[in-house]
This record gives structure tokens, C-alpha cells and sequence, in this order.
């Protein structure tokens, strides 16, 4: 393994990955992403279920960042797996302490927490930690990696939008290879993640957080170079599996938006990029169908939100 310090890191099975639409290990600004100490797991429905099974430790109510399309509380579940202590967040729980679940039980409903973007979907925050440590810290998890091959898509920067919201714009780009009838090429047939100029997938949001990284213990070489880019310029600096991000702006039709929401899309889901576009930074706003080229460029004062 790429990590260091006496704790191995926690595998996560393929089998639960493959039970959502999409996963990130670092694109979020909570400090438990920081070294890859937590993912988060994208459902398609609002049911938040749980992705390990052990008795219900303990549920709390805890306070977040006021936002207007928010709730202004989150919650933290704990449960012990027996190996571990799991921490889960953004669950509004329907369980409580003395319970037994069972992976797939209901937990409860996701909640739209303060903690998110705009941006962000509703997901299920999970992290593990030894026994013995404290299970109510924001820090303290042992770091993970996923058991799972993600291919790595290129792309050129261009694509339509297909999607819109009040801070984002999807594109229908990158797409999985197809063979000649149509049907996905087998090879990208599962997990996928957009692709750096060198091959490797990439996690995370760029640069409106302050790192990202290479997801997937079959997809992270150890011979490949330190710096890290994207549509021929550098975006940051390897270190293991973990990249800082380096002083660029993303521009969107040469105008510069808050950043690209990176992660790793499922075998169901579409891979396509998501542009980060926050009105009230004075980014541009994008209509379903519209054309668009992005760039990424140096910059003397890039956008950082955590």
C-alpha cells in the first residue's frame, strides 16, 4: 500500500461500491477527505441505507454551516462492526442505539446537510476508525482504499449540457467507448473516473478544494510521475494516491467558473463532467444544450472554498 503509519488501511469492497450510482474519496472540504479517510456514496433514491452491517452504537444531532437550501442540522449514526467503529453522516436516523443492521437495511432519509455545496448531491458520509478512538471527532479515521478497477476516460475539454442547476452544469462528456453495435466497450463497462493527460482517473474537486487524488488500488502506479495534468496544463502534485492541486483556474468558454466536481461514476451512471458554476461568485450560467469548451490555465489567485 501507498499509505503510511501503523494502521492499514480499510479496504472497500467492490460489492458495496457497485450498489450506487457514484463514489468520491475527495471531493468534499470536510478534513476526513483530506488523505482519502472517507467516501462518500451516492444512491439513486433519497433512501439512506447502510453500507456496513453491526449494531447502532450510538445517533446524534450535530449543527452545520447555515445554508438557504439546507437544513441547518446533520446527523451522526455510529456503529460497530465488530473490526471497526463506522462513522455515518447525513442521515436523518430511523434506528437507534442497540439496533442491529444488516448491509441494505434503511438507516433513515438523507438529509440536504450545510456541510455540501450547492452542487453537491445527497449522499451517504462513511468512515472507520479503530476501537478505542474517539467516535464523535471530526478527525481520526484510518484511511481507505476501494477495492475496485476504474477505468480512465479521456477527454478533451468540449461538451454539450445536459443538465443544469442553480450552481452546476453537467456535460455530456466524457462518454464510455462503445463497440461497433453500440453496446459499452467491456473494458469501461464498470467504474469510471475522467481520465489526466497521463491515464490515471481522477477524484475530486478541482481546484475549488485544496486536493484531489488517483481512486482505486488497481489504478494507482507507483512509477508515475509526480505532477499531475489535465487538458495540457498542471493541475497538481502527486503523492501517492494524493494530488495537491496547483494554482489554476478553470475556464468554461474562456470565462472562469468555480471548478470541475470530479468522481467516479458507477456502471449504471453516466460519467459526464460536472461544472462547478456559483452565481454569486460571478460565474456564467449554462442552458441544457449549449456548447462548451473548458480550459484550465496558471492562476495568481485561484478559487479555494476549502
Amino acid at each position: 500500500m501507498e499509505e503510511s503509519g501503523e494502521t492499514d488501511p480499510v479496504v472497500v469492497p467492490e460489492s458495496l461500491l457497485a450498489r450506487y450510482r457514484k463514489f468520491s474519496l475527495y471531493n468534499s472540504p470536510y478534513p476526513a477527505h483530506d488523505r482519502a479517510c472517507a467516501v462518500d456514496l451516492y444512491p439513486e433514491s433519497n433512501a439512506g441505507v447502510s453500507p456496513v452491517a453491526g449494531e447502532v452504537l450510538d445517533t446524534r444531532t450535530v449543527g452545520c454551516p447555515a445554508r438557504e437550501y439546507a437544513v441547518d442540522h446533520d446527523h451522526l449514526i455510529v456503529i460497530d462492526t465488530g473490526d471497526h467503529l463506522v462513522r455515518v453522516l447525513h442521515v436523518d436516523p430511523a434506528v437507534e442505539a442497540g439496533d442491529e443492521v444488516a448491509v441494505g437495511d434503511a438507516l433513515g432519509e438523507l438529509v440536504r446537510s450545510g456541510f455540501f455545496g450547492r452542487w453537491v448531491d445527497n449522499h451517504v458520509h462513511l468512515e472507520f476508525r479503530e476501537h478505542g478512538r474517539n467516535p464523535y471527532r471530526a478527525s481520526g479515521s484510518i484511511p481507505l482504499v476501494v477495492d475496485a478497477a476504474v477505468t480512465p476516460l479521456a477527454w478533451d475539454g468540449t461538451g454539450t449540457v445536459l443538465e443544469t442547476g442553480p450552481s452546476h452544469a453537467v456535460l455530456d462528456t466524457p462518454t464510455r467507448p462503445e463497440n461497433g453495435d453500440g453496446t459499452i466497450d467491456a473494458d469501461a463497462a464498470g467504474f469510471t473516473a475522467i481520465a489526466a493527460d497521463d491515464g490515471r482517473p481522477l477524484d475530486g474537486g478541482l481546484t475549488h478544494y485544496s486536493g484531489g487524488g488517483v481512486p482505486g488500488i488497481r489504478t494507482s502506479r507507483r512509477d508515475a510521475p509526480p505532477t499531475v495534468s489535465l487538458l495540457g496544463t498542471t493541475v497538481g502534485t502527486r503523492v501517492g494516491r494524493h494530488v495537491d492541486w496547483a494554482d489554476v483556474d478553470v475556464l468554461a468558454n474562456g470565462e472562469r467558473i468555480t471548478g470541475l466536481s470530479l468522481f467516479v461514476a458507477g456502471a449504471d451512471a453516466r460519467a459526464g463532467v460536472k461544472l462547478v458554476t456559483r452565481p454569486e461568485a460571478g460565474d456564467p450560467a449554462f442552458a441544457v444544450g449549449d456548447e462548451v469548451t473548458v480550459s484550465i490555465v496558471p492562476s495568481d489567485d485561484p478559487v479555494r472554498l476549502g
